[in-house]
This record gives C-alpha cells, sequence and structure tokens, in this order.
C-alpha cells in the first residue's frame, strides 16, 4: 500500500544613533578623526612602517618562506592559484589551508576581482567562493596600501546573514592571512558585546566580518565607521532578503563609499527580481559569473532515497549510523522539536550525538561546533541553522530525516559532504508525508529520483 501511495504522489534591528556614512564623514571635526582615547595613540595609527607592536605580533616565522616551496604541477584544465600572481604572504596562507587548484566559481571570478572589478556572482555554499572572495579581498589590501590608518576604519567589510556563516568566513579569512599582518575582526550577535567594541576601538581593522544587526548597532554607538572601506562583500544575498535583514543592509552601504569609489563583490544563490535591483543600486559594470546549483547537488555525493513507513523511520536510522563507515555524519530535520527528540534519543541508543538548533545558545553553539570539527563526536543533528556556510571537514554522510519544504534546502544541506573533492554520501528517510515534497524536488534537481527499499 505505502509502495502504491509513494507512487501516486511522485507520478514517475533595533533603532540605532545617526550612522557616520561617507557624506557626513568628510565634515568629522578633528576630534572624530583622532583614535579612540580608551587607548594609546601608537596602538591604532598605522603608518607606511607600520605598525610595530601589531607587526611584531603578526611577524613571519624566523625562517623566510620562500613560493618554491609550494609546489603545484600544471594540469590541463586546472587553474592553480599560483597563475594569478598573488603575494608570497598569501600564497603561504593558500598553501597552509590546503588549496591548490581553484573551484569554478575562483578560476572564473578571481581573474576579473584581482584586477578590481565588481563582481556579481551566482554560487551555492559549497562552491569554495568564501576562498575566491577572501582571495581577492586580502590581495587587494596587501598591494593597495594606505599610508595612515585609524582605529574603528576597516578596508573591507564582509556582511554575512548568520552568525555561523560569518563566524566561519572569519576564520578562512584569518587562516589565508595569517601571514600577511592583516588584522580580521568578526562582530556577530549572542556573543560578548564589550569584548567585540574592544576589538573594533583597541586594533586597527583590516578585515570587518559582520552580521547585519550587530554591525548596525556599532555604527549607531559610533564605534565603527565605513568611510574607508575599500571592498565591500555581500554574501548569501538571497537569505538576507528572505531573513528582512535588506533594510539594514542598504543602510549598511550607504554608509560606504559610493559604487564606483568601492569594490563590490556581490554573492547570491539566486537572481530574483528584487536581487537584480539591488545588484543595479550597488555595483558598476559587474562581472558575472554563474556556477549551476546542480553541479553541487550532483557531483562527488551518492544520493539514496529510502522509502519507509514513518514509525520505521528512526531505526533505520539507528541502522545506517551503525553498519556504515561514518567519519562524520549530520543529520538534518526540519523542526526544533523533531531534533531536540531525535537527538535525545539516539544519545539513549549510544549513538552519541550533539544538537545544533536556533533553541541552543549562541556559545553553546560553537562549542558544540568545535566539538564536532575536532572529533569528539561524530554526529551532529541540525535544523537548517547550519545549511548554510557551516564548513566541518570530513563529513561522509548527510541524513535528511525530512526533506526540507524548500527544494533549495535539500541542496545546500547536502552540500556539508562530498567538499573540495571529496565523496559523500546522502542519504533521504522518505515516508509518506516526505512524498508530497518529491515532485517539487525532482523539479529542482531536473532529474528522476529513483527510490530505494531499505
Amino acid at each position: 500500500m505505502f509502495k502504491k501511495f509513494i507512487s501516486a504522489i511522485t507520478g514517475q534591528s533595533t533603532d540605532s544613533k545617526p550612522i557616520k556614512g561617507k557624506s557626513q564623514s568628510q565634515d568629522r571635526s578633528k576630534h572624530e578623526n583622532k583614535p579612540h582615547k580608551a587607548a594609546k595613540k601608537e596602538d591604532f595609527k598605522k603608518s607606511a612602517k607600520g605598525n610595530k607592536k601589531h607587526q611584531a605580533k603578526n611577524a613571519p616565522p624566523a625562517k623566510p618562506w620562500k613560493l618554491e616551496e609550494f609546489v603545484v604541477e600544471a594540469v590541463e584544465g586546472q587553474t592553480r592559484f599560483h597563475d594569478m600572481q598573488l603575494p608570497d604572504s598569501l600564497m603561504q596562507g593558500i598553501q597552509e589551508s590546503g588549496f591548490k587548484y581553484c573551484t569554478p566559481i575562483q578560476a572564473q571570478s578571481l581573474p576579473a576581482a584581482l584586477k578590481g572589478s565588481d563582481i556579481l556572482g551566482q554560487a551555492q555554499t559549497g562552491t569554495g567562493k568564501s576562498a575566491a572572495f577572501l582571495t581577492a579581498v586580502i590581495n587587494r589590501l596587501l598591494t593597495d596600501k594606505v599610508e595612515e590608518r585609524f582605529a574603528s576604519e576597516p578596508r573591507a567589510l564582509i556582511v554575512a546573514p548568520t552568525r555561523e556563516l560569518v563566524m566561519q568566513i572569519g576564520k578562512d579569512a584569518q587562516g589565508l592571512a595569517k601571514h600577511t599582518g592583516l588584522k580580521v575582526v568578526t562582530i556577530v550577535g549572542g556573543m560578548d558585546y564589550e569584548e567585540q567594541r574592544r576589538q573594533l576601538r583597541d586594533h586597527v581593522v583590516d578585515i570587518l566580518v559582520a552580521t547585519p544587526g550587530r554591525l548596525i548597532d556599532f555604527m549607531g554607538s559610533q564605534d565603527v565607521y565605513l568611510d574607508e572601506v575599500d571592498v565591500l562583500v555581500l554574501d548569501e544575498a538571497d537569505r538576507m532578503l528572505d531573513m528582512g535583514f535588506i533594510p539594514d543592509v542598504r543602510r549598511i552601504e550607504r554608509a560606504t563609499p559610493p559604487k564606483g569609489e568601492r569594490q563590490t563583490l556581490f554573492f547570491s544563490a539566486t537572481f530574483t527580481e528584487q536581487i537584480r535591483r539591488l545588484i543595479d543600486q550597488w555595483t558598476e559594470q559587474p562581472v558575472e559569473v554563474t556556477i549551476e546549483p546542480e553541479r553541487v547537488a550532483t557531483d562527488n555525493i551518492d544520493q539514496k532515497f529510502i522509502m519507509v513507513s514513518g514509525d520505521e523511520k528512526f531505526d533505520l536510522l539507528c541502522k545506517y549510523l551503525r553498519e556504515s563507515k561514518i567519519e562524520r555524519a549530520i543529520i538534518f530535520a526540519n523542526r526544533r522539536d523533531i531534533t531536540r527528540n531525535l537527538c535525545d534519543k539516539l544519545n539513549k541508543k549510544g549513538l552519541t550525538s550533539v544538537l545544533l538548533s536556533g533553541e541552543v545558545n549562541q556559545q553553546k553553539r560553537i562549542k558544540t561546533l568545535e566539538r564536532f570539527r575536532d572529533g569528539y563526536v561524530n554526529i551532529m543533528v541540525a535544523t537548517d541553522v547550519a545549511g548554510r556556510g557551516i564548513h566541518v571537514d570530513g563529513v561522509s554522510h548527510v541524513f535528511n530525516y525530512n526533506l526540507p519544504d524548500d527544494s533549495e534546502d535539500y541542496v545546500h544541506r547536502i552540500g556539508r559532504t562530498g567538499r573540495a573533492g571529496t565523496k559523500g554520501t546522502s542519504i533521504a528517510l522518505i515516508s509518506e508525508d516526505d512524498a508530497f515534497e518529491l515532485p517539487a524536488l525532482e523539479e529542482y534537481l531536473g532529474a528522476k529520483l529513483k527510490l530505494e527499499q531499505p
């Protein structure tokens, strides 16, 4: 009866104080132009020779690194980072980050971005876009230096919709910029406000990575000014639109130099009519790069769709977790209560699991991710809060305990595995309720899905 049913269904920010934007900053008083009084002047000002204290903290190793130590053979059809003529200090970070050959979004966007062009990139998460825009940002800051710098005035601003994504971008930026002397600061909601405020006020910030709401807070309190921004990066613009952040992002964009006086790197998974209007407003003659989403859903990922009745779903999940060669697994469900109950039941069955959902406070979410990333636990149960922007190496399996209501979220979920050229497995457990989502998913993926028995 269940098989017939399946066949029948499938048919085959808070208010803030006035913001110091570009026009206002031109009339900023001498007092406002000075470093904050909270610390010594030498902690803020960076001359052409550089801040000695800042340089000492980020000094290169005693034995200078040479590009000759980073050997990557030329391969037909592949683009190497060596081919981009990047500074050696950046190349050292690229080597230590494990990058050798460019992904399609990197190979197609970097040549134009390194020349200073605005970029319009359509790419899903997991395609390497973060490394693409970070490489362009770091290269620009290293090759186009400014003689005098002050605290609270970042030269590059990266805005992303979620705390997890911002923190991941910040971590990636620190890795790539490790040997450059550039200062990366990350600000998000739900974290220590005063500590983030000190990071902004007590340091010359080169790259600022932020969520819209917390950035608006610091702009309102005049702890950060955006009129010296050389590069503005907007990541996952479609998700920011969905989450209602666009008014905040408009406010942020207006506080930076106008388009044409800054470089803008604009990334979105989809180009809706609303997104296109933002592109026209915020970029100038952008170079457009499109990476088709079907690549994310199919390349390197073995997708399985297993028919199972609702009351047998949990037992089948436990069977797969015990019998499969699991390195790390993420189990996605649609609601917080489902993930919470699922995590509890798995732990009672001896399958040690951790929970990542919106009801978990930010500090605990960070610790949960670190435990999962460092291998202390290899099963994580999550809502779609983890579907975008969470980069954890070695995720061998993704389970869809429920199919998501939005087919695009399915692609983001399974994109947690099969990353950076590795192979991954995605297993979707299809019960009576999930069957209603299959036609839309098939249409989105452009392929007929093969349903299997357990």
